[in-house]
């Protein structure tokens, strides 16, 4: 096995001077900065009191699973040799919330439209998302069970 090493830094920025003496004196502001990188500002989910125009945990694992899948799916297309001129992807995740207040993911819906130049074969190009869950780091990583959903066009 060959090993990855990732790094990142989480740094809270919602003191508002009263540090967390009590649940309302703080912002739940944070920033994620990964050496080399643009900064991206985050926040709680605003179900939890976090600023709703700012990323939050839950939106960058969606984002980074669909981001996953793309990008394998691009790679195993090329390899296919099925030519892809355009990938879009709304995803979308469902949560629960325990009585405790314990949440968590209990899946996840990719909702792919790619556009390939004609002759495609369009079943190789579908079968390649099931392909996917085998290779993609975020996808093997989760314990919750990803759906694809997607829609193909012929350019032009």
């Amino acid at each position: 096995m060959k090993h990855h090493a990732y790094s990142s830094k989480i740094r809270w920025t919602g003191n508002t001077g009263e540090g967390t003496a009590h649940y309302r004196a703080y912002t739940r502001d944070w920033q994620v900065a990964v050496p080399g990188k643009p900064v991206i500002e985050c926040s709680n989910d605003p179900l939890l009191g976090g600023n709703k125009g700012l990323m939050n945990p839950e939106d960058m694992l969606l984002s980074a699973l669909a981001g996953c899948h793309m990008l394998w799916y691009l790679h195993l297309a090329s390899e296919a040799g099925i030519v892809v001129t355009a990938y879009e992807d709304d995803p979308e995740g469902t949560g629960e919330l325990a009585p405790d207040g314990a949440a968590r993911f209990v899946g996840v819906t990719l909702r792919p439209r790619i556009t390939v130049k004609p002759g495609a074969d369009l079943a190789r190009a579908e079968a390649i998302h099931h392909e996917i869950h085998k290779v993609c780091f975020i996808a093997r990583s989760v314990n919750f069970p990803v759906q694809i959903d997607a829609a193909f066009s012929i350019e032009g």
